[in-house]
């Protein structure tokens, strides 16, 4: 096998759409290509031993945030090991500030940008010459059109116990500067008739589980609709056969027609990923965010009060500009809408993003490994940044787990963030951990905290719990599987 394709994966379940594409679009050196997906965490030389295995004249890497280290890992052993072999780079963690980037020296040649078109035409160079002259060339943006569609790379295994990821469109109109979708000048549609073509074909192979990947699903009402109407034509046809969608929507965008085909879809059918990331509209400003705050928190209220669908929305700490006081405010309002999940995310500095524009004037400071967390800026200092961080960890763990149902309220009260920040830092100086903490254990601090700090009575904290576990198991029994999939989707 001539050529190699490869990432490292965030875990098994995770197929790489973007691999897929690559090897959909090699034309003749398809035959000579294959991909070889790995889970960050393996031993570099299992990873290694694997690809050279296969003995490959070029490998191309995937790069991506949560990748990086690893994969440099992996090109530093390959180049110690197998000097002849050829390693290519792509993807968005090598295509912005390139020049500094260790893997990026490390490896032979670097394709920055879109690598469909780029990608064959490099290979072929190398393979059959002239030589290439240059070490990183731009991919070239080809009209969507000319791409050959990926979804048949799927193979059975991929459809039986992994997320298939899929795209109506590439590319995103807004300008939010944390966002690398920030860079993009519009969205770009495809075909969408050709594009259900390939969502039919991959329903009769036995898919069930979508997870759309497009940045702006609900901007084309038209084609949002068309895409809902398909699902929605499975499950009437076959109700005892559950299908499940998940895409991400502009939060103030949602027309009568939209809500009308959303409020068709049965519970554990439908979930809709919601970046809200700030209320505060001087912090929307500072990173180009548009939001109307008033139609977002009333589509966000239409939806949990007239649908079924899931609703995971997020909140981003750290922005320039906010706050500890701003951001629980935020949080507060954010709450009382009664989402089913609150995605408590921390700003990152995205190699590329404009946001960098800020650092500055707000004294914004990152970790200089990946992910590039914010550590420190103006208004909120380590020490204030690493307590977010905590929160943003046992908020999963108690909150958007599912697991508290019951006893979330209470340990929240009429004032959400202040009640779990302060239960929060009691939970870490009483445990000094973040991971790894036991359900039962959990159980056991929450009613601890109940009892001790919030002066609740021990029974009635205990019934509190017995509660929760009662409702779990009952939930467990009765839920459907893509709704227990679509609950962990982003875990």
């Amino acid at each position: 096998m001539s050529i190699i394709l490869s990432t490292l994966n965030a875990r098994y379940t995770h197929a790489s759409l973007g691999l897929r594409y690559l090897l959909a679009n090699m034309g003749d050196l398809r035959e000579e290509t294959q991909l070889a997906e790995f889970v960050i965490g393996t031993k570099t030389t299992e990873i290694v031993e694997q690809l050279l295995a296969k003995n490959p004249k070029i490998i191309g890497f995937g790069v991506y945030i949560w990748n990086v280290e690893e994969t440099e890992r992996v090109v530093a052993m390959l180049k110690r090991v197998a000097p002849q072999i050829k390693i290519i780079l792509g993807g968005p963690e090598v295509s912005y500030e390139s020049a500094e980037q260790s893997i990026v020296k490390q490896a032979d040649y670097l394709i920055t940008g879109w690598g469909e078109v780029t990608l064959p035409q490099l290979c072929k160079q190398i393979l059959q010459g002239p030589q290439p002259l240059m070490k990183t060339h731009v991919g070239v943006q080809p009209p969507l059109n000319d791409l050959a569609l990926p979804y048949s790379l799927y193979i059975d295994e991929d459809i039986a116990h992994r997320t298939l990821y899929v795209e109506a469109s590439r590319g995103c109109p807004f300008k939010c500067e944390f966002c690398l979708s920030a860079l993009d000048k519009t969205a770009w549609p495809f075909d969408l008739d050709v594009f259900l073509a390939e969502m039919e074909t991959l329903y009769q192979r036995g898919a069930r589980l979508f997870k759309f990947v497009d940045r702006t699903f609900n901007l084309n009402i038209k084609s949002s609709l068309k895409i809902m109407q398909f699902f929605l034509d499975k499950i009437a046809a076959h109700p005892d056969d559950p299908v499940f969608a998940h895409f991400e929507v502009v939060p103030d965008h949602l027309p009568e027609a939209l809500k009308a085909g959303i409020s068709q879809f049965p519970a554990g059918a439908l979930q809709f990923e919601i970046g809200i990331q700030s209320f505060n509209p001087e912090v929307q400003a500072l990173v180009s965010r548009k939001q109307n705050n008033e139609k977002a928190a009333d589509n966000i209220s239409w939806l949990i009060e007239h649908s079924h669908a899931h609703l995971h929305v997020d909140l981003i700490a750290g922005l320039p500009g906010e706050d500890m006081a701003s951001f629980g405010r935020g949080f507060d309002q954010l709450y009382a809408l009664r989402p089913h999940e609150i995605q408590f995310g921390i700003l990152k500095r995205l190699r590329g993003t404009p946001i960098i524009r800020h650092t500055e004037d707000f004294g914004m400071v990152y970790d200089s490994f990946p992910p590039y967390t914010i550590l420190a800026n103006r208004v909120i200092d380590f020490a204030t940044m690493q307590r977010l961080v905590r929160f943003s960890r046992y908020w999963d763990l108690v909150a958007n787990s599912g697991r508290f149902a019951h006893t979330l309220p209470v340990l929240l009260g009429d004032s959400p963030f202040n009640r779990f920040m302060a239960f929060s830092d009691w939970l870490y100086q009483n445990t000094d951990a973040t991971h790894r903490i036991a359900l039962d254990r959990l159980a056991k601090m929450v009613v601890q905290y109940l009892v001790q700090e919030q002066g609740v009575a021990l029974a009635a904290a205990q019934d509190l719990i017995a509660s929760d576990y009662a409702g779990k198991q009952s939930k467990n029994k009765a839920t459907a599987a893509p709704q227990r999939q679509a609950m962990h989707l982003h875990a």
